[in-house]
């Protein structure tokens, strides 16, 4: 789910429980050819080993210490799922702009939200908001049966494009409205959202097998939202944890997106 073009969904983290929403202009992207795209992702391995290192365990932030978590972040080539003019940028502890008034979330972000699913091989995981499609490569490193659903339609076809082009074949990718989930391929394992929303959209809890989690920022626009860690109990009940207070633009539905 995205906002229009003056605005971007990512979240920057800032300190401990502080996290700042930042504004990017758009830019457009030019995915590499798949041998140039291996070369690339080998020539800044160095550089995602020092963003595992100085960034996922830095000072006063929660810790990333899941190992598929940190395998994933130290495999997906970032920098391929930037514009190329912003790719010197790709591995810098900040969040990055990908066209559409969008940004690639900072790593540390990624990462949180990643490990805080729990999320084990074979399991299905739906994200809401594909982005530049690093994310579903993140979670596609973790486990095949990986959905994504995009709002605006450039950021659908381009992320598609690139996800495809690196080999994530397995990643299932569509164009709508998130609030809604995707009621095809459900129920869900685990679910993870890249906006605020007021509440947890009851789509997408019913769409979750009981024990899944669902990773959701909660609140409004002009206040400190809450990032959840939502699980539902074996009684179809739900419970909740507070990981971080951060901000985060919210949910845009598909009657006033930017398509």
């Amino acid at each position: 789910m995205r906002p229009g073009p003056a605005l971007v969904r990512t979240a920057l983290f800032l300190g401990v429980g502080a996290i700042l929403v930042i504004a990017l202009p758009a830019s457009c992207m030019s995915p590499s050819s798949p041998d140039a795209s291996k070369q690339a992702a080998q020539d800044r391995l160095h550089e995602r080993e020092q963003m595992v290192r100085t960034q996922l365990r830095g000072l006063g932030r929660t810790p990333i210490t899941d190992k598929a978590v940190l395998d994933a972040m130290l495999k997906v080539p970032r920098h391929l799922f930037i514009p190329e003019a912003m790719r010197y940028a790709a591995y810098a502890d900040s969040p990055v702009q990908i066209g559409s008034g969008q940004t690639i979330s900072q790593p540390y972000i990624v990462a949180l939200m990643t490990q805080s699913l729990n999320l084990k091989p074979g399991m299905k995981v739906l994200e809401i908001g594909t982005g530049s499609g690093y994310q579903a490569a993140i979670l596609a490193e973790i486990t095949p049966h990986t959905y994504s659903i995009e709002i605006i339609r450039p950021l659908y076809e381009r992320a598609k494009a690139t996800l495809q082009e690196l080999g994530y074949t397995q990643v299932g990718v569509r164009h709508g409205d998130g609030y809604y989930g995707w009621p095809e391929h459900a129920p869900f394992d685990r679910i993870i959202v890249t906006c605020a929303a007021l509440h947890v959209p009851p789509p997408l809890l019913e769409q979750l097998t009981l024990e899944g989690k669902i990773v959701i920022p909660v609140g409004g626009r002009f206040e400190t939202q809450r990032l959840l860690l939502v699980t539902k109990t074996k009684d179809g009940g739900r419970t909740s944890q507070t990981l971080e207070l951060v901000r985060f633009v919210p949910m845009i539905r598909e009657s006033s997106s930017d398509k």
